[in-house]
C-alpha cells in the first residue's frame, strides 16, 4: 500500500501563490504515475496537473494552464504543485494521487490511490 499526504494549502488573497506538496510513503517501490486534481462540494473532481513517473511527460486542465506548475523528486517521494496568480475560482480541495503505470492520466477512474487533501482557498 502507498499513502499519500498533501501540504500547503491555505488561505491567500487573489493573485498571490502557494505551492503544494504530496509525500508518498509505504510501498513506493513502484513507478508510478502522479496527478493533481481538485473538487469544489457538489462538483466532479476536476483534473489539474499530471506528470509520468520520468517527468518527461506533463499534462495541465486548461483553466491551470500558464499559472500552475508541477514537479516531482523521486529521491524524496513527493510531487510538488507551484500554483501562481490564483484566483477565486482556484478554491477547492486538492487531492493527489497516484496509479500503477509509469504515465500519468486525466481521468480520475484510473488512478490507484489518493491522499486526503488540503484545502486551498483563494480570497478577491
Amino acid at each position: 500500500q502507498v499513502q499519500l499526504v498533501e501540504s500547503g494549502g491555505g488561505l491567500v488573497q487573489a493573485g498571490g501563490s502557494l505551492r503544494l506538496s504530496c509525500a508518498a510513503s509505504g510501498r513506493t517501490g513502484s513507478r508510478p504515475g502522479m496527478g493533481w486534481f481538485r473538487q469544489v462540494l457538489g462538483k466532479e473532481r476536476e483534473f489539474v496537473a499530471g506528470i509520468d513517473w520520468s517527468g518527461t511527460n506533463i499534462y495541465y486542465g486548461d483553466t491551470v494552464k500558464g499559472r500552475f506548475i508541477v514537479s516531482r523528486d523521486n529521491s524524496k517521494n513527493t510531487m510538488y504543485l507551484q500554483m501562481n496568480n490564483l484566483k477565486p475560482e482556484d478554491t477547492a480541495m486538492y487531492y493527489c494521487a497516484g496509479r500503477a503505470s509509469f504515465i500519468a492520466s486525466v481521468i480520475p477512474q484510473r488512478y490507484d490511490y489518493w491522499g486526503q487533501g488540503t484545502q486551498v482557498t483563494v480570497s478577491s
